[in-house]
Formats: structure tokens, sequence, C-alpha cells
């Protein structure tokens, strides 16, 4: 079992950070977190554009997993902060901030 998270955090952090070099800027521009719920999260709480946005989520088969990636973002540089949602929490999630999200 702790292969198969490992591996879906090894791959986490692989996709997320394609997909930032993919859609430019520094880290610090970007902002990580965890959700059970990563599209409510984003487009509602976060304000992110569903269309035209630059955005990415992915499970990772649990709440530890999760926080893994999301910790990984976090001492890159990327804006969040751990400590967020509860065990259901199994989703990272990631956003190019704009001057239209939160934050």
């Amino acid at each position: 079992m702790s292969l198969a998270i490992k591996s879906s955090v090894s791959q986490t952090i692989t996709d997320f950070n394609n997909y930032i070099r993919k859609n430019g800027g520094p880290y610090s521009v970007w902002y990580v977190g965890v959700a059970s719920d990563p599209r409510g999260r984003l487009f509602n709480d976060h304000n992110v554009q569903e269309h035209g946005g630059a955005w990415i989520y992915d499970y990772c088969g649990s709440d530890t997993a999760a926080r893994q990636v999301e910790q990984y973002f976090l001492r890159l540089g990327c804006q969040g902060g751990p400590g967020g949602g509860d065990f259901n929490t199994k989703y990272a999630y990631a956003y190019k901030m704009t001057f239209s999200t939160n934050p």
C-alpha cells in the first residue's frame, strides 16, 4: 500500500511540475492546496476561471499523500498553507493566481 501512495505522490508531483512549467511563472505565483472537493475549492472558493484559467488537480489516494504533494510545492515557494481539510482530503490542487482569484 505505501508503495502505491509513494508512486501516486511522485506521479502527481511530476504532473504538477510539468503543468506549472507549461503554464509559466515562478512557483510563487502558484497556489497549492488539498481538498475533498477540488472543483468546488478551485472554482467557488478560489474563484479560478474554469475555462481559460491555469489549474490542475489530482486524486492522491489518501489525505497523507495529498499533504505530501502540498508540502513539496510549498517548499518550492508556492503560495498556500498546510493543515487544511480532514481525513477525506484526498486531492491535491494547484492554480496560477490572477487578479480575479482568491488569493
